[in-house]
């Protein structure tokens, strides 16, 4: 809908996190007469929890290759056009100061509060209106006036252009519920489906209690179905779905830390379709295959005298998984090194390169970081605007976008509010 030139638009934001605002500051920088629509009771809310409250805003090593989704093409040119210095001068000019930890881009004081206070300080100075407790549950367009009309059930508003950026499904705490995902689709628009992301993963097995508590590096390799062959008759087993290396967290429940994390995306997905996921751990990933087993015969050679079992294994990985290990092999602790069976301590040795645990599920949307999913980035422009109804715009989570730990979503979600708010306030 053209507008008037002694006009200002009229742009309504449903949702007040990152892209929400991020989006208004730059429709209102450009004239608009904005307003949020914000369904907690302040905004932001979010923002405080991220980076565990120090808030990692960016990344200065960015690429498609830190994202998912189905449409690569669309992620890199939005990163084309909203890099990581742009994310550093948005931010400077809010007179943030930034500070870089080994890429990792931080707030000057590591705190989450004086990012998310630069940017309501913003919104006052541009006069941008903001009405909380307001949670939209229908929104169309007015066929004879164009206007984009949402309701909260009780009050209807009136927009020339409306930005969709209510989150997804995670950290409904915050205010994420998954409402956005209905506005979207009675616009019509299609659902990738969704599963939690950045998340603890659980397990099958009983006996991780007693490893409960430990951390350790580790490299972790997801395999879809360790019993199922590929067509070629070859063994599925390497077959690696997801590889990381990272900072292994053993709890009573399952496994965690942010290798863990940038995996749980793809297990998900896998266990959304009922089939089996295993996770294999390697606790020694800087040994080949063959530098390992040099260093088993050597220790044997080295250590296998006047020793238990238990002594003899002291020393390689923490010793609540080597007695672990030891059980799981059927390894008395107590007896002589000389007297254990050869194949019971090649087993071990096997546990600590090759460990084996099968996942169920992960914890819920109340635990993970993001989601994954959601609508589908071919129904939007460049712009993010709508292509089924143009005039709405549909930014941050609510896309089929999400990004490993680092920074990466919060990036998304600035790059995707700024280049909306953009063209809303000038189209």
């Amino acid at each position: 809908m053209k507008q008037r030139s002694n006009i200002r638009k009229r742009i309504g934001i449903i949702g007040g996190g990152a892209s929400g605002m991020a989006a208004a500051i730059t429709a209102a920088r450009r004239g608009a007469d904005v307003t949020i629509l914000e369904r907690n009771d302040r905004l932001g809310k979010k923002i405080l929890a991220t980076g565990n409250g120090k808030c990692n805003l960016g990344n200065l090593e960015l690429g498609v290759d830190a994202y998912y989704g189905n449409d690569a093409d669309f992620i890199s040119q939005t990163l084309e056009r909203f890099n990581e210095q742009d994310t550093v001068a948005f931010f400077k000019k809010l007179g943030l100061m930034i500070k870089d930890k080994n890429g990792y881009l931080y707030p000057a004081s590591e705190q989450a509060a004086a990012v998310l206070d630069v940017l309501r300080y913003e919104l006052q100075a541009l006069g941008v209106q903001v009405i909380t407790e307001c949670k939209v549950n229908h929104i169309k367009k007015d066929p004879h006036s164009g206007e984009i009309l949402v309701s909260d059930g009780v009050k209807e508003y009136g927009f020339d252009a409306v930005i969709l950026a209510c989150g997804s499904k995670a950290a409904p705490k915050t205010g994420s519920d998954g409402s956005g995902y209905k506005l979207a689709k009675q616009l019509g628009h299609a659902l990738i489906p969704t599963v939690p992301a950045l998340v603890q993963l659980k397990c099958r097995e009983d006996y991780l209690k007693a490893v409960a508590g430990v951390r350790a590096d580790a490299e972790i390799r997801v395999l879809a179905d360790p019993r199922r062959k590929a067509s070629d008759g070859t063994c599925y087993n390497k077959n690696y779905v997801a590889v990381e290396r990272g900072e292994l967290q053993l709890t009573e429940y399952g496994i965690s830390g942010i290798p863990v994390f940038q995996l749980s995306r793809q297990v998900n997905y896998i266990l959304r379709e009922k089939e089996q996921v295993c996770v294999e751990i390697d606790f020694l990933p800087d040994l080949s295959k063959e530098e390992f087993g040099d260093f088993c015969r050597e220790r044997e050679k080295g250590l296998g005298r006047g020793r238990t079992v238990e002594e003899f294994f002291t020393g390689m990985l923490n010793k609540k998984i080597m007695l672990l290990f030891m059980k799981l092999a059927g390894l008395k602790g107590h007896i002589s090194i000389k007297e254990a069976e050869p194949a019971k301590l090649k087993q071990v040795y096997e546990l600590c390169k090759n460990w084996r645990v099968t996942v169920t599920g992960s914890n819920s949307y109340d635990n993970a970081q993001v989601c994954a999913g959601g609508v589908d980035t071919t129904e939007v422009t460049a712009d993010f605007e709508s292509r089924l109804v143009p005039g709405v715009y549909i930014v941050g989570e609510l896309l089929d976008v999400d990004g490993k730990c680092g920074g990466y979503n919060l990036h998304w979600a600035w790059a995707s509010g700024v280049l909306a708010g953009k063209h809303a306030a000038v189209e």
